[in-house]
Parts: C-alpha cells; structure tokens; sequence
C-alpha cells in the first residue's frame, strides 16, 4: 500500500505517545466551506491540547496520508472534486491516482495499519431503516469487526435502525460501552433509548478495558466508546423527531433510495432544523476527540508501544 505517515505522528508512534487518528469526511463532505477548514484545524488544537497528537486521515493524490500537513487539508476542506472514500474504493483510490476524504471504515483501516489505537469521530453507519426491504447497511460495521482500534463517538446517525445496528455490533463481536451513560447516545440526541450492557466513568476505565483486550489477544475487533453530546448542546428531540419524520417521508416521494438517503436526510435536517442539527454534530465531535485524547493518554506509553512499529519503515514515512 502507498501509505505516507507525517514525520510528527510517525515519531509519536516510534516513542509510545497518544495519537489520535480523525476522519476527513467531515471535512470535504460534512460541513458547509469555508467553516470545514476550520473546523478541521480546531479538531487538530482540541487534540493537541488534550497532550495527544492529531493524525487526520485522508488519500492524496494516490497516497494514503496519515496526518495532514496544512496545505493537504486545505486540499481537502476546498476542492470539490475530492471523492468520499470507504475502504473498499482504497485499492481504486490508490492504483488511480485519486484524492479522496475517508469516511469511518477508510479511516478506521488505514488508522489501525499505522498501529493509531485510537480514533474519534462523530457517529457511526449502521442498519438503515426498512433492512428488511432494502439489505441497506453501512460497510463501517464489518470493518469495525476487524480493526482493533478504539472508537469514540456519538453512537450512530439518528436517521437508522439503532436497535438493529446495535444487535449487529453484537453479531459481529464488536465491544460497545457508554462513557458516563446507561444508554446508546443518538447521535444528535444525548440518549436513543437504547440501553447499553457497560457504563464507564472515567477515561482510565476506558483505558483499563483497552489494556485487558490487549491481555486477552482474542480476535480483532473495534471497542466502541460511546459518547453522548451533552444534554444541553443535543439538537432539541422533539424538533427532531418532527423533521426526521418529514425527511423520511420527503424520501419516499422522491425516490430516494440505498446510499443516496443518508446525505439526503442529513441535508434535510440541516435545512429543516436551520442548522440545529449541524451545531450538535459538532458538539459531539468535539466531545468525542476531547475524550480520545484523555483515554489515549490513560492509555499511555506501556500500550502503544506494542504496535508503534506498524506504521513507518523509513525516514520518509512510507511503507
């Protein structure tokens, strides 16, 4: 793979301390310009401050970059040919040529290959509503299976199936806790009503349950963090209710169907709740990368070590 690692996080790696690995999508796809740019580069400060080192993830120009130089995110956050990239259109990406944002399964893959532990986000793909009929489901979810990396976010987008998603994680063994919650957050709601089997309370807990996954060596799979907005910042859940409802209608009658609905629907709410919705998504990323830089620095030397080594083979960075 033509993979290049940023000489800051490759060095944080080789010594052992936090990194924190964050999601470009956001960026070229999530936001509305110029507030991607910054907000891409206020996620970056977030982690520095929380003694972590940012490592944004995106594929440039044929190559996977492990942390972005400023002219790279610039790239990213303003050229609107930049593609939406998952794991699967990595090889294509790659062999082509392409520039692209990663989405949460890209991300988490490339992260995981590096030897980052640790990545913030904002909520998750899951099971669509109407599986039965459609099959629809995110590629996070098996990816997630995969990886042994720690994920912090919101829960899922509110605009799916959480309860089927939620016993997919389960199927698939992928470890799901609720930090300082009883119940899985909703994205942007602080609770979807659905309860979670562990509740932890501190960033060292998080980091405790990491240490004993290492302990246990068992099958790869991602550990889920999952972290509600606060109460107060969450999108009012009334008016959400009320706009989703609209927006799945508005869907139907249009004909919008398999991946088209879930950027539909998050415009939609976006429009509909006049940027509510959009000032939540943010409080919850914000949330979930101060929370990654706590726990990676709970996590500590002793752990990050074991996989440093995976990400750089010379003094370029590639490999």
């Amino acid at each position: 793979m033509s993979t290049q690692v940023s000489e800051e996080v490759r060095e944080a790696l080789h010594e052992g301390r936090p990194v924190v690995a964050l999601e470009s999508t956001i960026i070229a796809h999530g936001l509305p310009r110029p507030r991607n740019l910054a907000v891409a580069l206020e996620l970056e400060e977030l982690v520095r401050a929380g003694g972590a080192v940012p490592a944004t993830i995106a594929v440039v120009d044929g190559t996977a970059r492990i942390g972005l130089d400023r002219a790279a995110l610039t790239r990213i956050a303003e050229d609107p040919a930049v593609r939406k990239l998952g794991h699967r259109d990595l090889a294509p990406a790659l062999a082509t040529g392409a520039t692209g944002a990663t989405t949460v399964s890209a991300t988490a893959w490339l992260a995981d290959a590096a030897g980052i532990r640790m990545f913030a986000t904002g909520g998750l793909g899951g099971v669509h509503r109407e599986w039965t009929r459609t099959q629809d489901e995110s590629a996070d979810l098996r990816l997630l299976a995969r990886v042994g990396i720690t994920v912090v976010c919101a829960g899922v987008k509110s605009i799916l199936d959480v309860p089927a998603t939620l016993q997919r994680l389960e199927t698939l063994g992928v470890t799901v806790v609720g930090y300082g919650t009883t119940h899985f957050p909703g994205f942007y709601l602080a609770s979807s009503g659905e309860p979670v089997d562990w509740t932890l309370r501190s960033a060292g807990e998080v980091a405790e349950v990491i240490r004993a996954r290492d302990r246990l060596a068992g099958p790869a799979a991602a550990l889920i963090v999952a972290n509600p907005v606060p109460v107060e910042e969450q999108l009012d859940p009334a008016l959400h209710d009320r706009v989703l409802a609209g927006g799945l209608t508005a869907a139907r009658e249009k004909g919008i169907t398999g991946q088209s609905v879930t950027p539909f629907l998050l415009e939609y709410l976006t429009v509909h709740t006049e940027g509510a919705s959009l000032e939540a998504n943010l409080a919850a990323v914000r949330g979930n990368v101060r929370l990654a830089a706590d726990i990676a620095g709970a996590y500590g030397t002793e752990g990050a070590r074991g996989r440093s080594g995976a990400g750089a083979a010379d003094g370029s960075g590639r490999r």
